[in-house]
């Protein structure tokens, strides 16, 4: 990167959550790029534990319900990434923090109302301010947008998109199992959509789809409209009043059995040896636009969105501020260019769904 990653190096990074399983993917990319990382989160023991494994890295214990021991993580750095979740519970505090220190804040949250929150309640104040807050920026929420955006082109509107998750397999952490369980109290157990330009909570049963990825993977049946966050981020700044998302069958039994285990590491670099495809299809009249990204480890990949967004951010290479999702922010297309080898981009052609 050339000049860009000498006009980071040594800027300090919070990150809050730091031993989390995508915490410290966060940490490893943020010292890989020339960034000096802050280790921060509630566990002081096991911050300890992260700092002996990644000598020089500064340790800063703090919590979401003590302000002050907020502002001395934040205390002298250039930006933070909320790496921990249940995101309802951290992402407003440490917003808060953020904009009394005047950095950046970045957070990859997948919960869809802790997103819906961050837009709601701090996009006067974050724009007011000039101030840069990105939600979800992250494999969920992030990297579809990005997706949908870079397949919109030069389109101002269209009429539905669809976000296709082609995961071969999906181990959760603890930390996704605990902030699902807070989506779903916060539901009621109900289910979501975004639908006629809002979201509707409901009680259908889910649906099979067969959807044609693109090859290698080809035609796979999913789960229709099980949603994720792309619900929030793509209808915060494009026009599409219907966007749903779907998950493929063996990835969301993965998911919703009590038994599958944690992610464990299958390369030297802790990933597991889960990969993804993710498709995206935009649709305008009787025309559809598709873009698509395939790699490896939905966690592991977090990392590299997450740390190219607070590079961007950092060395002025944003479209807006306040409250943005990553396609608003970015120039989606580049920005999904410069993820490789992380991920691989492409467009592809048209294709239809049809139902299983």
């Amino acid at each position: 990167m050339g000049s860009v990653s000498e006009s980071v190096s040594g800027q300090m990074v919070t990150v809050f959550g730091a031993y989390g399983h995508t915490g410290r993917f966060v940490v490893a990319e943020l010292r890989a790029r020339g960034f000096v990382p802050v280790l921060s989160g509630r566990d002081a023991g096991k911050l300890r534990e992260l700092a002996a494994s990644t000598p020089g890295l500064e340790v800063r214990p703090a919590s979401v319900d003590d302000p002050a021991s907020l502002d001395r993580a934040l205390d002298g750095v250039d930006a933070v990434i909320n790496c921990a979740g249940p995101f309802a519970v951290t992402a407003a505090p440490v917003i808060e923090a953020a904009l009394r220190a005047g950095i950046p804040y970045v957070d990859v949250a997948a919960e869809i109302e802790a997103n819906l929150d961050t837009f709601t309640h701090f996009a006067d104040r974050a724009r007011a301010a000039g101030a840069v807050i990105v939600p979800a920026m992250a494999f969920y929420g992030g990297l579809g947008d990005l997706l949908a955006t870079a397949a919109m082109g030069d389109w101002t509107a269209a009429d539905e998109a669809d976000i296709a998750y082609g995961l071969s397999s999906w181990h959760p952490t603890p930390g996704t199992r605990t902030a699902g369980t807070v989506s779903r109290e916060r539901r009621g157990g109900r289910r979501v959509r975004f639908t006629d330009g809002r979201l509707d909570y409901h009680d259908d049963e889910p649906t099979l789809l067969k959807w044609p990825f693109p090859d290698p993977m080809g035609t796979r049946a999913v789960v229709g409209e099980f949603t994720m966050a792309d619900v929030v981020t793509i209808p915060s700044h494009l026009a599409i009043p219907e966007v749903r998302t779907h998950m493929t069958t063996e990835a969301a039994g993965d998911l919703s059995a009590p038994d599958t285990p944690a992610p464990t590491a299958a390369d030297d670099n802790g990933r597991s040896d889960q990969t993804f495809l993710v498709d995206a299809v935009v649709r305008s009249g009787g025309t559809e636009r598709r873009a698509a990204a395939s790699g490896r480890d939905i966690y592991a990949v977090t990392a590299p969105l997450v740390v190219e967004a607070v590079q961007r951010i950092l060395t002025g290479r944003t479209r807006t501020v306040g409250v943005a999702s990553a396609g608003e922010i970015f120039d989606a297309p580049d920005f999904l260019r410069a993820l490789s080898p992380h991920i691989s981009y492409a467009y592809y052609g048209t294709g239809g769904v049809s139902v299983l």
